[in-house]
């Protein structure tokens, strides 16, 4: 049986995806704007998919089992 998550553990391991997820599309957009401006908005791709990844994450974190409760 694995033992439960500890409160800092949840919150870490969300803030770490959202820190993840902001710096890359960032850079990514950055990386559009500098090289292919005139091309398809490539990075909506990536922003799309991770988004709904993170969005499964955040969903998880509010309903996490919270410690001690069956």
């Amino acid at each position: 049986m694995k033992p439960e998550k500890s409160e800092v553990a949840w919150k870490w391991g969300l803030w770490s995806h959202v820190f993840w997820y902001v710096l890359t599309n960032v850079a990514q957009v950055v990386l559009w704007v500098t090289l292919t401006p005139d091309i398809f908005f490539w990075p909506l791709y990536s922003i799309l998919a991770w988004g709904i990844g993170l969005g499964f994450h955040i969903r998880a974190f509010r309903t996490r089992p919270t410690l001690g409760s069956s």
